[in-house]
């Protein structure tokens, strides 16, 4: 009994400071959302390459990070300070020498692991490094509210898929991807759809879901289609990293978070649905033109 209280104060007081840092990134300043992401890019990089590669190809994983590290920092300053968007091309210069580093590699038998450094920016640095196009408006001024509505919704509705999952889908209901999560269901899949869209009509009502996109109204509807979509695709970002530690038998991606594992678990959801929220707003704004 006295270990799980232990276990859950600690969770509490981890989920708290956890909390208190994501909401002073995207409530302050544009360098402390900028600092807060670029460190998030690097430890969830760093996590997926520890569990993927292992000690090997140390300074190929090395090249890997700084190419997600410049591939964000070139979209944050396009993005917020109105640097040439041509130059993000700049990116790709270490990728080059990633692709270049790989025939120098001595043991081709376990070659396979080497493709990890490139799934590692196209997994994790792409889609984070458009975090800035809604963290930042076409003329450059900073705004974290969309992104933190975007984060209760996910990771509100991940509560309500434990909660409904718990409660009922162990019992009553049929098992939603059983090969890569045994524990997820189809109860607990409705039940976070439920809750996501529970949220996104209260921060609707209560004025912080902004209610505009890049340039034109976004209303009650739009913001229900868009909990339901960053649901969806939160539920398939959890799905692919749990496929990931399945493989390599790992249970969390690291230790960053006492009693909730590395950053890459607590933003697998994030990683692909951020994207598609951002997508939906910028279709819907190209359709309203």
């Amino acid at each position: 009994m006295t270990l799980k209280m232990n276990n859950f104060v600690k969770r509490t007081i981890s989920a708290i400071v956890f909390g208190a840092v994501m909401l002073a990134s995207l409530m302050t300043n544009r360098y402390v959302f900028g600092a807060v992401m670029l460190f998030a890019l690097i430890v969830m990089m760093w996590e997926f390459l520890r569990m993927t590669c292992g000690k090997e190809y140390r300074y190929s994983q090395i090249l890997s990070i700084v190419s997600g590290v410049t591939l964000f920092t070139l979209v944050y300053l396009y993005r917020g300070f109105h640097f040439p968007g041509r130059l993000v091309i700049l990116a790709f210069i270490p990728v080059f020498i990633l692709m270049i580093n790989s025939l120098y590699v001595k043991d081709k038998s376990r070659f396979d692991k080497f493709a990890n450094l490139y799934t590692a920016i196209i997994y994790i640095a792409v889609p984070w490094s458009l975090l800035n196009f809604a963290a930042f408006s076409p003329e450059g001024m900073f705004s974290g509210r969309l992104l933190l509505c975007f984060f209760i919704i996910i990771w509100g509705s991940d509560v309500g898929a434990y909660l409904f999952g718990m409660s009922l889908g162990q019992k009553y209901g049929r098992k939603l991807f059983p090969s890569i999560s045994p524990k997820k269901s189809w109860i607990g899949f409705w039940g976070g759809m439920f809750m996501a869209i529970v949220i996104s009509v209260v921060l609707y009502f209560t004025g912080l879901f902004p209610v505009t996109g890049e340039s034109v109204a976004f209303d009650l509807s739009n913001c229900i289609v868009m909990a339901i979509l960053l649901d969806i695709a939160g539920v398939y970002g959890d799905l692919i990293e749990s496929q990931w530690k399945r493989h390599y038998d790992v249970k969390d991606s690291g230790r960053i978070i006492p009693g909730h594992g590395g950053l890459l678990d607590r933003f697998d959801s994030a990683l692909i649905a951020v994207p598609i929220g951002i997508i939906y707003l910028v279709a819907w704004d190209a359709l309203c033109i």
